[in-house]
């Protein structure tokens, strides 16, 4: 990290099929060991797998309805102040909020029981955009957690 100024944002380009920058970076962080061709298919099977399942509306609007409703607004951080240990609640920056919400769809999807990368990943998608499922209950615990270390607040750094 430069000491001297703030590092420039990189502008990511939107995907070539349906031209959205959120899926993009969808994209890139379900891909692994650099196999980008693979987690396009992937991905892109998800949404053809999500068109087939609720036929009458759009795959990108269930998917980025399906990320806000995933993304995390506050969570806590451990601060130290005098010898105790402190847990902090912190609001999330709304790109950290996105990158969070990815890891956590990514990681539940991994460990759902389809047969397939593509259908687990429509399964927890269809699962956020319905308000339930593994990665709304972190999201929903996350939450619990901050508002139950409310008192400690003050702390904020």
């Amino acid at each position: 990290m430069p000491r001297r100024r703030e590092v420039a944002k990189r502008a990511s380009l939107p995907d070539p099929k349906f031209h959205n920058v959120l899926l993009t970076k969808f994209i890139n962080t379900v891909m692994v060991c650099g196999k980008k061709s693979l987690s396009e298919r992937t991905v892109y099977g998800a949404l053809e797998v999500l068109r087939a399942k609720r036929p009458n509306e759009d795959p990108i609007v269930v998917f980025t309805t399906a990320m806000d409703n995933a993304k995390p607004v506050i969570h806590v951080k451990s601060r130290r102040v005098g010898g105790a240990t402190y847990q902090v609640p912190v609001e999330i920056p709304t790109s950290t909020r996105t990158a969070i919400a990815f890891r956590w769809i990514i990681e539940f999807s991994r460990k759902r029981g389809e047969k397939t990368m593509a259908e687990r990943l429509a399964g927890e998608l269809l699962d956020c955009f319905n308000n339930q499922g593994s990665t709304v209950k972190r999201k929903e615990d996350t939450h619990k957690m901050a508002e139950a270390n409310k008192a400690f607040a003050h702390f904020r750094y």
